[in-house]
């Protein structure tokens, strides 16, 4: 994850948090600055060695790009063009700097005939793996609850496979596939091939073992910067859902929910609901 030194500092306990399960980069006036790095497992030494960016340190080593079609131990699948741009599953960590992103462009192009479901984030492409039981269940239930609760309003839920386009900026395009969503401009902003083409007001992504880095990490961000305003991820395995609002383009209210609790959003005033629903069968 790429931030800028604004943001850090503004945000600084969440990006510490955040920085337990991924790099965190900072920047300043467009120019990477520093490495901001968990330490658990290392000694200040080695801690030293992982806050330079250095392809070659200890905690970060990066093999040269594979040949075309190559398929490596790990089964990670490449596209097959010059440089083999790597196709990242989703129970794999992201790959580094020295690999060759996508552009949007060849995303397209990659997954234009594809059957399977993919999400395009930062210039990584990630195959979305079939969701476990427990995972449409509490789908399911959700949508429910969302359902009932929306139902005569303005604003409409939708759930996945739905692609939601979001620009971080003209050239920083990403596709997503959200769990579930609520969008509240969904007339107007239909293309001309049914579409949706805007921005999301509240997303939310199950999370399990294989997605909680992307979930976490990479969408927290993405969405936040992209203007979405709420974001629930709920954590079938804990049992909790944490929930974030959104303004001015940074975290602005977030707080984690349990077992026994009752969510209630920041977001859509009245919107409430018992989180029992979602993970008692």
């Amino acid at each position: 994850m790429e931030i800028t030194s604004t943001r850090l500092k503004n945000n600084l306990g969440e990006y510490l948090k955040l920085a337990a399960k991924e790099d965190i980069i900072i920047t300043k006036n467009g120019k990477r600055i520093a490495k901001l790095v968990a330490c658990n497992g290392h000694d200040e030494g080695e801690c030293n060695e992982c806050s330079e960016h250095n392809e070659h340190n200890k905690c970060n080593k990066y093999n040269e790009h594979p040949g075309p079609g190559y398929a490596d131990s790990n089964h990670n699948q490449y596209d097959g063009s010059e440089g083999g741009s790597l196709i990242t599953k989703e129970n794999m960590a992201a790959y580094g700097f020295d690999r060759r992103k996508v552009t949007y462009e060849e995303f397209l192009e990659i997954t234009a005939n594809s059957e399977e479901r993919y999400e395009y984030i930062d210039g990584e492409i990630y195959l979305l793996a079939s969701p476990k039981t427990i995972h449409q269940r509490t789908l399911l239930e959700m949508a429910g609850v969302f359902y009932n609760w929306f139902k005569g309003k303005k604003c409409t839920p939708m759930f996945a496979p739905y692609d939601i386009k979001l620009n971080r900026s003209e050239f920083n395009k990403n596709v997503v596939q959200p769990d579930l969503m609520v969008i509240c401009d969904l007339e107007e902003k239909l293309d001309e091939n049914d579409y949706y083409t805007g921005v999301p007001a509240l997303m939310v992504e199950i999370t399990s073992a294989s997605t909680k880095s992307k979930d976490y990490v990479k969408k927290l961000d993405m969405y936040m910067s992209c203007g979405v305003g709420e974001y629930w991820i709920v954590d079938t395995e804990a049992k909790e859902t944490h929930v974030f609002c959104f303004k001015d383009k940074n975290i602005h209210l977030n707080k984690t929910y349990s077992f026994n609790d009752e969510i209630k959003s920041f977001y859509f005033e009245g919107l409430s609901v018992s989180l029992r629903e979602f993970f008692t069968p």
